[in-house]
């Protein structure tokens, strides 16, 4: 008996739409993280790229717990001396909410470029609406 081994051609690809309104932060990551994997499928192989698609929207109505929202720091680097940049979650949220979502994601998704082929999948939008309709994408709860 032979072992199954999926080709990406042979996986079926579907959308997923995710209503980030007061879900907390890094629980819903990780359940996004797991569909863009591919985890929730019987087929799902470690060095193949078995995911779905996830569109997020309400990004900017997200919440976290405890003192988060002042004391964690997201760091940028313009590569000249001096250039390191922080920003805390309270400013973040204000001025890009979608990228909040989109590190917690990247940081729990296999690095390398299988890793940032899953994350070509991910869609994240601070509002409710997207331009996403034509793939009629399912509703998923967590």
């Amino acid at each position: 008996m032979k072992t199954y081994m999926p080709n990406p051609t042979q996986v079926e690809r579907k959308w997923y739409v995710v209503d980030a309104e007061g879900q907390t932060l890094g629980r819903m990551c990780s359940e996004i993280a797991k569909v863009l994997r591919g985890k929730n499928k019987p087929i799902f192989t470690p060095h193949e790229d078995c995911g779905d698609y996830v569109i997020v929207v309400n990004a900017e109505k997200i919440k976290v717990s405890g003192k988060k929202l002042e004391q964690k720091i997201y760091y940028h680097h313009s590569d000249y001396v001096g250039g390191m940049k922080e920003t805390t979650l309270k400013d973040m949220l204000i001025k890009h909410p979608e990228r909040v979502v989109e590190f917690g994601v990247k940081g729990m998704l296999p690095k390398g470029p299988l890793g940032r082929q899953m994350y070509k999948k991910l869609f994240v939008y601070a509002g409710p609406d997207h331009k996403h309709e034509a793939q009629k994408p399912e509703e998923l709860k967590f």
